[in-house]
């Protein structure tokens, strides 16, 4: 990853040399401890009074330090908060750390630096007890109010039998039934104006329109959107937390689970940032095989929300051809993986198997069918004028207001700026493929489809030339740490025999250290931030997901519009609900 030695001076020179203290990451990301009290001036300055500013807040979060050896290089601490900024102009992000103490620390807001950062900051009160002064309303978010303890401290219990029997007495569900009932002047919303009472409408989390267990509560003026509260946290399942109880090696399956969409793209960001760790070099014929799945399950997701979001506005028919044709990549997935939506198929240092005979004629059948099909979507969708009405100049941001929301993926190039992860920071080879950046400039409901239908025929491209061009050698690094590790030798010797055992069972040892992947998810920057003290299960496994970022910009984008638009602009995000609460 390219470094940032220039902004290191530029601070340096600005805030005194001793204010920074540099740690040595594997992932080469700049990475500096500053102290508390000039923690917000340090971010504003890199956000607005440097010449290539790190406009981006990509993520907040922090590390429960309690357990662990640190280094006495680096300050001593109970916890740790991470920033990570990114820089366009750059094209590098920026790690800030600061050293906390004391049980339930206290640090100042930057939520009126980045908008953004009120989510984050919330999620980081929620998980670990870490309170945020001048937070404009700071109270949990994925777990209920009604929860006790924080989850990702480290004496919070990992697994349910860690935990009492579950039991639902009266008491407490008169509890949680009250704890569900929406109080408007808590979330500082007035009940009226001047002229008219305000009606409060309550959808989800059982929906069609909300796509998953997810609640908005809308405060409107008649048909008109005064306000809106996303309700997340439903469908949180505590993925972070579960990392640190399975190994490096058996937490794959899990990230299926998140973008479950997504497929096998779930799998590629977590193992990028874990073979950085480890420093494992990948095959060639295992990068294109991964980049070759990696894209058929992009198509696969994007038929998804192709037909859904017809469906949103009115068409009924779109989203059973998009189906069926969804059915088409999942034959390949079945034939190459076994599995489908959640084929739990790359592994450590390459993938399971190499690919089965009879995987061209599959593919090479799907590009010769597909482009016709998107032909017809096109007339069916896109020229449609009910689709072109309830979209067009419908949930408008522009590039500036993505960019402070943390908005990535097709949303960000809907607003005319073409960038794409695959592109601008390249990985698993993607630097070999020719494929076009798709954008659009007027940042609404509709250009979002626009770029999203034409990324399906880009990925389409990659396909095509991972097929014609497959190379030939090794589908697994001939690395000690892959896993499953070779098998070849073990029946030869006993030393053998028991390493590939304990490599199979316990999982590899992962060198210590901390190493971030980001990769262009099919919604966005998708991005895991692993940590290993040296042991067979990660101590801290990060996940940063673009729905997360996207959903907390519903309330800003929908002011002014009407219900019936809110659909609109829910559909064209694009979002999963795993992807938000994981």
């Amino acid at each position: 990853m390219k470094t940032t030695t220039n902004t290191t001076e530029l601070l340096q020179l600005k805030f005194g040399e001793d204010t920074f203290t540099k740690q040595d990451a594997r992932d080469k990301v700049t990475t500096l401890w500053l102290p508390l009290v000039k923690l917000r001036e340090v971010l504003a300055y890199l956000k607005h009074d440097i010449d290539q500013p790190y406009a981006l807040l990509f993520d907040i979060t922090a590390i429960d330090e309690r357990t662990r050896k640190f280094s006495p290089d680096y300050p001593s601490k109970n916890f740790t908060l991470v920033y990570c900024l990114f820089s366009f102009e750059q094209n590098a992000f920026l790690r800030l750390k600061v050293a906390l103490h004391g049980e339930f620390p206290t640090v100042p807001s930057i939520t009126k630096l980045w908008a953004n950062a009120n989510w984050y900051e919330r999620e980081v009160f929620d998980m670990f007890g870490i309170r945020f002064d001048g937070h404009p309303f700071l109270r949990r978010l994925l777990m209920p109010e009604t929860w006790k303890g924080n989850p990702l401290r480290k004496e919070h219990p990992a697994r349910a039998t860690e935990m009492g029997p579950f039991r639902l007495f009266p008491e407490k569900e008169e509890i949680e039934q009250s704890n569900l009932q929406f109080n408007p002047e808590a979330w500082g919303m007035a009940s009226q104006s001047e002229d008219s009472d305000f009606m409060f409408l309550n959808i989800g989390p059982q929906h069609p329109g909300t796509h998953g267990v997810l609640r908005i509560v809308l405060q409107l003026d008649g048909e008109d959107i005064v306000d809106a509260v996303p309700d997340i946290g439903f469908h949180h399942r505590g993925a972070e937390k579960m990392a640190e109880r399975q190994s490096w090696h058996t937490y794959i399956p899990y990230t299926d689970r998140v973008d479950y969409l997504g497929g096998v793209n779930n799998n590629l960001a977590y193992l990028l940032a874990v073979e950085e760790l480890a420093g494992i070099q990948i095959p060639e014929r295992a990068q294109v095989i991964r980049v070759m799945m990696c894209e058929l399950f992009r198509i696969a997701s994007h038929l998804v929300w192709y037909g859904t979001f017809a469906q949103d506005v009115g068409q009924l028919s779109p989203v059973f051809y998009m189906f069926t044709d969804r059915e088409k990549i999942f034959d390949i997935v079945e034939a190459v993986c076994g599995g489908r939506m959640h084929p739990n198929w790359f592994r450590i240092g390459g993938v399971a198997q190499d690919l089965p005979i009879g995987w061209d004629k599959l593919v090479k059948e799907f590009i010769d069918y597909f482009p016709k099909r998107l032909k017809e979507y096109d007339d069916m969708v896109m020229r449609n004028s009910i689709f072109k009405s309830r979209t067009i100049g419908i949930g408008i941001f522009t590039k500036e207001e993505a960019i402070e929301w943390g908005v990535t993926g097709a949303g960000l190039r809907a607003c005319g700026m073409a960038w794409d992860f695959r592109k601008e920071r390249p990985y698993s080879g993607y630097e070999k493929f020719n494929f076009d950046v798709p954008v659009a400039h007027n940042g609404d409901c509709y250009d979002r489809a626009k770029v999203r239908v034409e990324e399906m025929r880009q990925s389409l491209r990659i396909i095509e030339q991972c097929w014609k061009h497959m190379p030939a050698g090794d589908y697994k690094a001939d690395h000690a740490l892959t896993t499953p590790p070779v098998k070849k030798h073990t029946m030869k010797d006993i030393e053998t025999l028991i390493t590939h055992f304990l490599g199979v069972s316990w999982g590899p040892v992962i060198p210590a250290g901390e190493a971030m992947s980001c990769i262009e998810a099919t919604k966005g920057a998708n991005s895991y931030y692993a940590i290993s003290d040296g042991n067979t299960s990660p101590y801290r496994v990060r996940l940063r997901t673009p729905s997360f970022a996207h959903m907390q910009m519903i309330p800003y984008i929908s002011k002014g519009y009407t219900v019936a638009d809110l659909l609109s602009i829910l559909g064209a995000m694009d979002y999963v609900l795993a992807d938000i609460d994981r």
